[in-house]
């Protein structure tokens, strides 16, 4: 009796709890980031953790969801005959969330902020590939450029603030067709008047200076732990915004945070272990994959070798990248197909560096075209001519040398094959590792950093081999082998070849859509025969997400939206 009894007090204080908060917070989402973003500064970030919270805490002129482009700031848009000039009719009701409006000045001065070579953004390379008038020559002026000149260009750009800031008009070179769905990606969200650039935008993770336009706000901000966002009450579709708060959580491992989310202290995961994706996949409605336009990669330092840039990498030797029998050997040794199937996430191996979903001006995939660009196998069929062009590496390398193979395998083994902290790229790591030791005979050694200091050190060239990994912005290819260009702060190889930029700058001047991606297949050919980078597979998404949450969605890209989601606890 004394035991029923203690039961049911228990149970009564369990009720009681949860009537007055002190239990599971009713519409109070648990998410997990991953890792700690390094900024959450729209102009500013370039990566996807941090995509993610800024897609919830900012908005563009438009939102994308799923594939299909929807009003955001901007209620509708008109494109004129040509195709070279689009004005954007914003909101009457757009405002930050300080309650002040917001308006298409705001989108000017963000823009310009965000192409302003003074500010250093790291997505300043992205204002190529809208075709916006005088938005190339602000952005990679001369580094040498007075304020005054630097002034003179951004006056020149073709963006202008329209009736009193009821318009934003925006003048092109030439039609783009993927321009408004552009228009969702984060670098092109406003951000208020008082951003600066100080500690890669340190204002938007300060809960006091974080002013946002989005469907939440930033209310709480501890580095390494978590941070917390809560509804945005001047958004203007404020009454679909179902979430009261969201709690960010940031855990690196995946293991962690399913162990969490198991126990039910997280709702939304964007990572799962890879070793439980093959049963979630089949037991469990809670557990969603979704193909991605990205390709995740191995790069080459590249700095001061023949097809490298001029990066300054101090005493690091490099130089053996620079053979490209070398890269050919390195990159045929490595069976695709047995990774995808390690790591189990549904992944697509990669022949080439595009991945599939990309239409051209024939409606045909240009990965299917563009595949047989290079001699690379998605399984183990290339491993003899591997050993072939690695022998001959050897010869070319250490031509006075009677051991040439010998010297090759010792000078590999003094490399180290670099990657962000987690469970799945250690794990990618160890494969290729034993892949090069079988099939070559040497063996890399494996390093690691958190995800904060591998972004620095490989932007830096302080490695030998660094993980890599990329997704488009957008829907072109442009948007993946564009960012191989010397001045671009994602060509992390150090990648140079005059040959490959002036095909895309071919690309990018096209005025038919034919002209354009045979541009495209011609600087891909170049790229894959050049191999800069080792591609390994083509992304797919995982989200574990529990079925007390309802109406989320997310983009084409890979960027998660709660802005219409609810929680039912």
């Amino acid at each position: 009796m004394r035991k029923m009894l203690l039961v049911l007090v228990a149970i009564a204080t369990l009720f009681t709890l949860i009537a007055c908060g002190g239990g599971v917070d009713a519409n109070t989402l648990n998410w997990n980031i991953g890792a700690d973003p390094k900024t959450l500064d729209p102009g500013l970030n370039g990566a996807s953790d941090g995509g993610d919270v800024i897609n919830n805490t900012f908005e563009g002129l438009v939102r994308e969801k799923n594939g299909v482009v929807y009003p955001g700031m901007a209620e509708s848009w008109e494109m004129s005959s040509d195709g070279l000039t689009y004005t954007f009719n914003i909101r009457e009701d757009a405002k930050w969330s300080d309650g002040t409006a917001l308006t298409a000045d705001d989108f000017v001065r963000s823009w310009l902020r965000g192409m302003d070579p003074r500010n250093a953004s790291e997505y300043s390379w992205i204002w190529e590939y809208t075709n916006v008038v005088g938005a190339n020559e602000f952005a990679f002026a001369d580094s040498e450029s007075t304020d005054a000149e630097l002034d003179a260009l951004a006056d020149d750009v073709g963006i202008k603030s329209l009736n009193d800031g009821a318009q934003f008009e925006v003048t092109l070179t030439a039609p783009t067709n993927w321009f408004v769905s552009l228009m969702a990606f984060y670098h092109f969200m406003p951000v208020p008047e008082s951003a600066t650039i100080a500690g890669e935008g340190a204002w938007a993770k300060d809960p006091e200076k974080a002013i946002s336009n989005g469907p939440f706000k930033l209310t709480y901000y501890e580095v390494g732990d978590h941070l917390e966002l809560e509804k945005n009450e001047h958004y203007w579709n404020e009454d679909e915004v179902g979430i009261q708060k969201i709690n960010g959580y940031f855990i690196d491992l995946a293991t962690t945070s399913y162990a969490r989310y198991y126990a039910g202290e997280l709702d939304v995961l964007n990572d799962v272990p890879s070793d439980l994706i093959p049963n979630l996949s089949v037991t469990s409605d809670e557990f969603y994959t979704f193909a991605l336009l990205g390709t995740y990669y191995v790069n080459f330092n590249l700095s001061g070798t023949p097809i490298g840039g001029t990066r300054d990498i101090g005493n690091r030797d490099v130089e053996i990248f620079g053979n490209q029998n070398l890269r050919y050997a390195l990159t045929l040794s490595i069976d695709r197909t047995a990774i995808t199937e390690a790591i189990g996430t549904g992944a697509v191996p990669a022949a080439g560096f595009i991945p599939p979903g990309f239409k051209d001006h024939n409606e045909e995939d240009f990965y299917e075209n563009s595949k047989d660009d290079s001699e690379i196998a998605v399984d183990d069929s290339m491993y003899d001519e591997a050993v072939a062009y690695f022998e001959d590496a050897a010869d070319e390398l250490y031509p006075n040398s009677s051991t040439p193979l010998a010297d090759l395998r010792a000078e590999l083994e003094t490399k180290t094959y670099l990657y962000n902290t987690s469970e799945a790229h250690a794990q990618v790591g160890v494969l290729i590792q034993e892949m090069w030791s079988e099939n070559l005979g040497f063996e890399i050694k494996l390093g690691n950093e958190e995800w904060a200091t591998f972004q620095d050190t490989r932007t830096d060239g302080a490695y030998d081999l660094s993980r890599g990994g990329w997704l488009t912005d957008f829907m072109d290819p442009s948007g993946m082998i564009g960012i191989f260009t010397q001045g671009n702060a994602y060509n992390d190889p150090d990648y140079y070849n005059p040959d490959f930029e002036d095909a895309l700058e071919d690309a990018r001047d096209a005025t038919t859509a034919a002209a354009h991606f045979n541009a495209l297949y011609a600087a891909h050919e170049i790229f894959m025969e050049d191999m800069p980078v080792i591609p390994i597979y083509h992304y797919s998404d995982v989200l574990m997400v529990s079925s007390i949450v309802t109406g989320w969605s997310r983009s084409v890209l890979g960027t998660i939206d709660f802005s219409t989601a609810s929680v039912d606890k």
